[in-house]
């Protein structure tokens, strides 16, 4: 730019000599007037354009220090391996119409019990889950109970899963460790995620609550236009319904299961499974009588929601029902000698919820049991249903202020044996602290 308004001088310099030799002192005086204007112009612009390049100066310095000072390897990252940690607190305030409830029929595990009267405080559950890597997600839920007057740590899941990328065929995931494996509808859930305060009495009775013994399970979701999943897994075989195990691989499982959707507001899902194992040692609540032998539990299960408005945060109802059918066949130690046990029982549970509010929603439960016919050597235990089939019916409302915390009224009347009618109110509360991932549907 100087360089040209060099020339421009010295061009308008000569030409003003030529004309000062013309001898015409005006076109001199008018020339010399263009020039200075036109001098001042270009200086003008000059300043601006040095200005503007000591701005840009000082910004290159600055980003160029700021490189420099960083590590080199610096990479702006999401938080995908950043573990989510929360802890889940459950209390329950209850009353018992009866002292004892004993249900008739069948062995239960000590989960699978009714819980203490009065105030007390569930099962805390304390979760650690992340991605592991680009391949792999894990997850850590460990739970602090009361037993006995003394609070212990128990070990509900520890498990990795592959993510989409894992290498794979599409659709296909693997799961091992310890889990909640897809058993029916309620087994995949923890117990805070439940509609209502107490697992039904099929879960209490043929899965102590909950199956997550140690194992592997594969699933694929097939490539169809509804959902569609096939799987199964194998497992160790110490958790309920089996126990001892002795080769360390004495389970199995297959299930399959399609769902879709009804419209904008309307959703279905329906299931069969099967889980099969050795039983080699299996205590109840009657500790003196063990079971040996071989277990085979199917279930099936459905499920439906329905949003009247479309959204189901404002208004919902949900049906959902499950059926257990058990055939075992071994030998029941009672003490003084074995017997022989080769029957099926089984059991169901209906229920319906109704959201009529964001935050408010009632429910009622239905579950029944169908007892075997106990053998010569049971007549009078525990596992003796005297004719009687158990039974419960609960009703239940809650109160959601967010998806952190929830308060729970509820009633139930058990009719688990001839002469038992047990009346039970419970309230429960239900908290939440940290990150918690969503629930499976």
């Amino acid at each position: 730019m100087k360089r040209t308004l060099f020339c421009l001088v010295a061009v308008t310099a000569l030409t003003a000599s030529t004309l000062a030799h013309s001898g015409n002192p005006e076109d001199l005086k008018a020339i010399l007037k263009e020039v200075r204007g036109m001098q001042e112009v270009y200086e003008k612009r000059i300043q601006s354009l040095e200005a503007q390049i000591n701005k840009m100066s000082q910004k290159q310095a600055k980003a160029s220090a700021k490189q420099a000072t960083a590590p080199s390897d610096t990479k702006v990252k999401g938080n995908a391996f950043n573990p989510s940690i929360s802890a889940v607190v459950v209390g329950t305030a209850t009353s018992f119409s009866r002292e004892a409830s004993e249900l008739t029929g069948f062995g239960i595990g000590e989960e699978g019990e009714r819980g203490s009267e009065g105030l007390s405080i569930g099962e805390t559950e304390l979760n650690f889950s992340a991605n592991i890597d680009d391949k792999f997600n894990g997850s850590v839920t460990a739970a602090i109970v009361r037993e006995d007057g003394e609070d212990k740590v128990e070990l509900e899941e520890a498990y990795f899963q592959t993510l989409p990328g894992a290498g794979l065929p599409d659709g296909v995931q693997l799961k091992a460790g310890r889990a909640f494996w897809k058993l029916g509808y309620l087994n995949e859930h923890h117990a805070h995620a439940d509609d209502f305060a107490d697992r039904p009495l099929t879960h209490r009775v043929f899965l102590n609550k909950s199956f997550n013994d140690d194992g592997a399970e594969f699933s694929y979701v097939l490539p169809t236009d509804i959902f569609a999943e096939v799987g199964g897994g194998v497992f160790r075989g110490d958790d309920f319904p089996f126990g001892g195990s002795v080769s360390g691989l004495g389970g199995w499982s297959a299930f399959g299961r399609i769902g879709g959707d009804i419209g904008n507001n309307s959703t279905w899902r329906v299931g069969a499974y099967g889980v099969h194992g050795d039983v080699n040692a299996r205590t109840t609540n009657e500790s003196a009588i063990t079971f040996a032998g071989r277990s085979d539990l199917y279930v099936a299960d459905a499920r439906y929601t329905y949003a009247p408005t479309g959204n189901a945060s404002e208004k919902e109802l949900t049906l959902q029902a499950e059926y257990f059918h058990r055939v075992e066949d071994g030998t029941y130690d009672v003490g003084s000698g074995l017997v022989s046990f080769d029957d099926d029982a089984g059991g169901w549970y209906a229920q319906a919820v109704y959201k009529f509010a964001p935050a408010w929603r009632v429910g009622g439960r239905y579950s029944r049991m169908n007892a075997a016919d106990a053998p010569t050597g049971l007549v009078g235990s525990t596992l003796d249903s005297n004719g009687h089939d158990p039974e419960a019916f609960s009703v239940m409302g809650d109160w959601t202020n967010s998806e952190f915390g929830r308060v729970r009224l509820q009633y139930n009347h058990e009719e688990l044996s001839n002469d038992q009618t047990d009346n039970q109110f419970m309230l429960q509360y239900i908290m939440s602290i940290g990150a918690h991932g969503a629930h499976a549907y």
